[in-house]
């Protein structure tokens, strides 16, 4: 398995991230959801000259982005918007985006179960087709239901996937199964089928190995499914502004570059913005864990 990482954690420039990463020995990124941020031609160079590449891309469901909307205008503005995730991964050369299908943050229904479901269905499936013909694969991704009411759990994920299409995959991410389910390495196995992609943070969704997870379990169950694709490294430091921070230096209360969008996602994660320096140690300890784990 080779391992990525993702860069919505922190509001650097692309060269910053892909010259440390590159540094640190990752061999992929898995570039945030959003393309108005990025000239791929020039970002495709700066994979090439690190001798990196790009894995994928996860969408970044904030505001008014939701595909199950009432509103018919929100949700073609939301299609549009993962259809243009897509078309910039596929322009990056990569492979897969994850998808999650309602608003970050939206934690109250606008309709019932069941209207909701189709309106997810429809809209998937037109994205679905889009990212067929360009040869890029989706995984839908369950959160947790602090952060969606929508798509929880693995089973919930496989079963939507099953109704957009046969090649619609799920993407799966530690944290979100360590709160939500039963066991997660049957939840693994049960994805055998379907599973495009795998994020990795510990329980406190600090970096692999800073927790209690069972990573030994996690991956001989991957192993077991035979999953060799990628790892994508997604920690979200936990926010803390107590005596007892372990780690005093770790926020940064003067952030350049960081959008109010950005802003918002971080803190909708229960983070903040954080210093290059913590940045920096986390992305690090990530790595070296996690080849140590695969070798």
């Amino acid at each position: 398995m080779e391992i990525a990482i993702h860069n919505w954690m922190r509001a650097e420039s692309i060269e910053t991230t892909l010259t440390r990463i590159a540094g640190l020995g990752y061999d992929k990124i898995e570039i945030q959801g959003s393309p108005e941020l990025y000239d791929p031609t020039q970002v495709l160079q700066l994979l090439q000259s690190h001798h990196l590449t790009c894995w994928g891309a996860v969408t970044l469901m904030l505001e008014d982005r939701n595909l199950l909307a009432k509103d018919a205008a929100q949700r073609k503005k939301s299609i549009q918007y993962v259809k243009d995730v897509i078309q910039m991964v596929h322009r990056l050369e990569g492979n897969m985006v994850s998808v999650v299908p309602a608003t970050v943050g939206k934690l109250v229904a606008e309709g019932k179960p069941e209207d909701e479901w189709l309106l997810a269905v429809d809209a998937l499936q037109e994205i679905y087709d889009y990212s067929e013909n360009l040869g890029v694969s989706i995984g839908i991704e369950p959160i947790n239901r602090f952060e969606t009411y929508f798509i929880n759990r693995a089973d919930q994920a496989l079963a939507l996937a099953t109704a957009v299409g046969p090649n619609c995959g799920v993407c799966l991410d530690t944290f979100h199964m360590n709160i939500e389910e039963i066991d997660m390495v049957e939840a693994i196995k049960s994805s055998k089928d379907r599973l495009i992609g795998f994020h990795v943070a510990d329980n406190n969704r600090m970096a692999p190995g800073m927790g209690h997870l069972p990573w030994t379990d996690i991956l001989n169950a991957l192993k077991s499914i035979h999953y060799d694709r990628v790892l994508s490294v997604e920690f979200c430091s936990p926010l803390d502004r107590t005596p007892a921070n372990p780690y005093p230096n770790s926020i940064d209360e003067h952030p350049e570059n960081l959008s109010p969008e950005q802003r918002k996602f971080l803190e909708d994660h229960g983070s903040s913005a954080v210093t290059e320096h913590f940045y920096h140690m986390l992305s690090e300890k990530s790595i070296h864990f996690l080849r140590e784990l695969l070798s």
